[in-house]
């Protein structure tokens, strides 16, 4: 009788042991299809409201809407500012022809040329309220003196040549001679100061002349904005550096916005930044909350891994396959993260513009541009959730590892084409002047543009340089059109086949689908102690699991 309790005791407690696991198995197993649902799919389950999706949509149009209206804002800014550089241009530069010749504005050639062109500037900067058609004048210090016009001369400290001769004498150190006036004076500083002016081509190396004037954007009086008052920090450099007979002028001009100081505007409705400010403010909070929900949309996957991990690990003896292991970790998620803290930081920055704090249009045009692009491509992830719309996702997915690699041994070829191209000819051709320009150019010539321009601009004054191009430009456009080129689309042709293949006939299932399935047949051993198990990512892999005698599986993922 004890013995018949004992068992009935025993064969309880298994079964009970069983229930349990049986228990915990369809939890972990309602909990990871809830987990892949789709948003749709999950309020029809358990009636949970898409918050995510929610607030990735409002993100969407704010972040839009907010990026459109720093857009015509900023463009006013830039309009505002080529202006002004073109104007200043014309004032000051004689010859000025309304293009700059390369990147300099004008060049001169002879000395009387320079002296025309500085007594020019002189003469301009001293008449520059009767001239200008626009609002700007000189800058004025705290005590209300203008802030004087500075020319500096630099100098070889010692420099004798005798070029019929082939002899020189030079000190390589430079001497740097300055003189400053007020500029609305400037006109007579060619009588007063003739020693300072007198210039000794041969020790110079340039003249710069700088100077500060203020200027008010009146533009923005009809958007209903407060106009802007602005100073420009004017540079205008003689650079005779190269000492080639040719003198380079530059005109650079350094913009800073503020406040103005004092301001009335009547006729006009002003518009008020504080409702501006308020919207920032909310995009701020929404991109907070975004972000704290895809955290803790982390948070939970790496749980959720930790105990599927573990259940295989006591139940199947093994480990979970890597390819199983990233579908828990959603790239999507770090990337909505990421477009959060820009979209974050370029709001803050936007709202310091607003109150006149900061100045830095480009750097918050970054931020903003940025992140409006990321917001965007994560749209992408809720298209996923539809077979057919997939399709690009998928395909990136499977070729992106075999393009980088296709790439990498690609770029060697490239870079040796680009340091040829520009130390052969750099000195011949305008496209190879720089390494940047040539990688530029050999990009435009791998995509089939200005194919005809770049043969024909070469200069050919050196046959040999000349022949040499003409097989560096074929041998170029033949490697890489015909057959690089050719190869890569055929890398992306040959994953999107896979793909579809993939869709008319069944992705092959994972261990983590089987198991969503509630299939037993995880793993056929064979006698060996191998199997092979194909993947259901886009690409196909094979999982070579051995069993050991501790219990320990080692999986390996080969392509």
């Amino acid at each position: 009788m004890e013995l018949l309790v004992r068992y009935l005791n025993r064969s309880n407690s298994v079964s009970s042991d069983i229930t349990q696991d049986l228990i915990k198995e369809e939890s972990l197993r309602d909990d990871l299809k809830y987990y892949f649902m789709s948003p749709c799919e999950k309020y029809r389950a358990r009636r949970h409201i898409p918050w995510k999706m929610g607030v990735q949509i409002l993100k969407i149009v704010m972040i839009t809407t907010q990026l459109i209206l720093f857009g015509l804002n900023n463009q006013l800014v830039v309009a505002y500012k080529e202006e002004n550089t073109m104007a200043l241009k014309n004032l000051f530069l004689k010859g000025y022809s309304g293009v700059d010749e390369d990147d300099y504005s004008v060049s001169v050639y002879t000395q009387h040329a320079v002296y025309d062109s500085l007594f020019y500037l002189l003469d301009r900067c001293s008449q520059l309220g009767q001239l200008s058609v626009g609002p700007i004048s000189y800058a004025e210090d705290e005590d209300g003196k203008l802030k004087p016009l500075t020319i500096c001369k630099e100098y070889y400290k010692k420099s004798s040549l005798e070029p019929s001769d082939e002899a020189y004498d030079i000190d390589a150190q430079l001497e740097t001679i300055c003189m400053s006036h007020a500029p609305n004076t400037a006109h007579e500083w060619k009588t007063q100061n003739a020693s300072f002016f007198h210039m000794d081509f041969y020790r110079l190396v340039d003249i710069k002349i700088t100077f500060e004037l203020k200027g008010i954007n009146l533009q923005t009086v009809r958007s209903r904005e407060l106009p802007d008052c602005y100073s420009f920090y004017v540079t205008i450099t003689f650079d005779n550096q190269c000492h080639s007979g040719k003198v380079k002028i530059f005109l650079d001009i350094d913009f800073e916005s503020s406040a103005c100081r004092d301001w009335k505007i009547s006729g006009t409705a002003q518009k008020n930044t504080h409702y501006l400010l308020m919207f920032d403010g909310f995009v701020v909070l929404v991109c907070i909350t975004s972000t704290a929900l895809c955290a803790r949309s982390i948070i939970l996957a790496v749980k959720l891994l930790q105990r599927f991990s573990h259940f295989f690990r006591d139940n199947f003896n093994r480990k979970v396959c890597k390819d199983d292991q990233g579908e828990f970790l959603n790239g999507w998620y770090v990337l909505v993260i990421v477009s959060d803290l820009l979209a974050i930081t370029g709001s803050v920055l936007k709202m310091e513009i607003q109150a006149k704090s900061l100045t830095s249009y480009d750097v918050c045009s970054i931020f903003l541009g940025t992140s409006t692009l990321l917001v965007w491509v994560g749209v992408i992830r809720y298209l996923g959730y539809f077979q057919k719309y997939n399709v690009l996702i998928l395909t990136m997915k499977a070729a992106f590892p075999k393009v980088l690699r296709f790439c990498c041994c690609a770029g060697m070829i490239y870079l040796g084409y680009t340091f040829c191209g520009w130390i052969v000819l750099g000195p011949y051709h305008e496209k190879f002047e720089s390494l940047s320009r040539v990688a530029e150019c050999l990009f435009s010539l791998l995509n089939g543009d200005d194919m005809f321009t770049t043969f024909a601009q070469l200069k050919d004054t050196n046959t040999l340089v000349w022949l040499f191009s003409r097989t560096y430009l074929y041998s170029f456009i033949s490697l890489f059109i015909y057959m690089v080129l050719s190869l890569f689309i055929a890398l992306i042709t040959d994953s999107y086949e896979t793909i579809k293949n993939y869709q008319r006939n069944g992705f092959p299932l994972t261990d983590l689908q089987k198991f969503l399935q509630d299939h037993k047949d995880f793993l056929v051993v064979e006698e060996n102690g191998q199997t092979d198990v194909e993947l259901s990512n886009s690409v196909r892999f094979c999982c070579y699991c051995q069993r050991y005698d501790g219990a320990r599986i080692n999986v390996k993922m080969l392509q």
